[in-house]
């Protein structure tokens, strides 16, 4: 309920009175929500409190707008933690979600100085390029690329790359895959973006590069990831 005489901001007492109801599961996914008039003649408070809570939960992804259509409760985003290296076919059977990719190219190709220093190779090496789409119960969530040094990791197929590419490295291989670092950056999808991952272009994404490694501190995998910004969110734990 808003309370007016309260020291706390009536349009944050609806930001959280709407925010409660979604996380109880009384306003799911695709939902309508009231309209800025039907909650301003509910609580006999403005329209443009109204909308200052509306536009707030938009941006923190709880809400969506439909242009001529109305505001909707937005699909939850998918929590990814940043404190433990998991392939996104493992992150997403851990979460319940069927993981899925489309591949839209899969070669070995000479390796650019980028690539070649990023796994600690000679440039123009031989190198898996691998690029496709990592969806979650059918939904596209990032377009991947990923390079493996073809002489490190021998055998790889497109079968393989179609399933999990870190099971074959451990389980077929017998590699230890140990641990990883990523940048994180904020950008905006290009036409390329948008088309895979069916979004606008200009919507906001979010940049990652990652590096992985073996026991040894050998690279095994250098990849950059464009991830909707509207269905994924990064999660880190830290401890004082």
């Amino acid at each position: 309920m808003i309370k007016k005489d309260s020291p706390i901001p009536i349009y944050y007492q609806l930001q959280e009175l709407l925010k409660d109801l979604i996380e109880k599961g009384e306003l799911g996914p695709g939902d309508a929500v009231p309209t800025e008039r039907e909650y301003a003649e509910k609580f006999q408070i403005s329209r443009m409190t109204v909308r200052q809570a509306f536009t707030q939960l938009v941006n923190e992804g709880y809400l969506h707008r439909i242009q001529g259509k109305g505001t909707f409760v937005a699909d939850r985003k998918i929590e990814q933690p940043l404190y433990r290296l998991r392939s996104f076919t493992e992150d997403m059977v851990a979460r319940g979600l069927k993981p899925g990719s489309q591949l839209i190219s899969f070669e070995i190709i000479p390796a650019s100085s980028q690539v070649a220093s990023q796994l600690a190779i000679q440039e123009y090496a031989p190198v898996y390029e691998i690029k496709r789409i990592r969806l979650a119960d059918d939904v596209p969530m990032a377009l991947e690329t990923s390079y493996i040094s073809a002489n490190l990791i021998k055998g790889l197929t497109e079968p393989i790359v179609k399933e999990s590419v870190y099971s074959y490295i451990e389980e077929v291989l017998d590699l230890q895959i140990d641990h990883g670092s990523q940048i994180i950056e904020s950008s905006v999808a290009n036409q390329v973006e948008a088309k895979f991952l069916k979004i606008k272009k200009g919507a906001p994404i979010m940049l990652i590069q990652q590096q992985t490694f073996l026991k040894d501190e050998t690279p095994v995998e250098y990849v950059k990831s464009s991830y909707r910004a509207d269905r994924y969110k990064f999660m880190i734990e830290m401890k004082r």
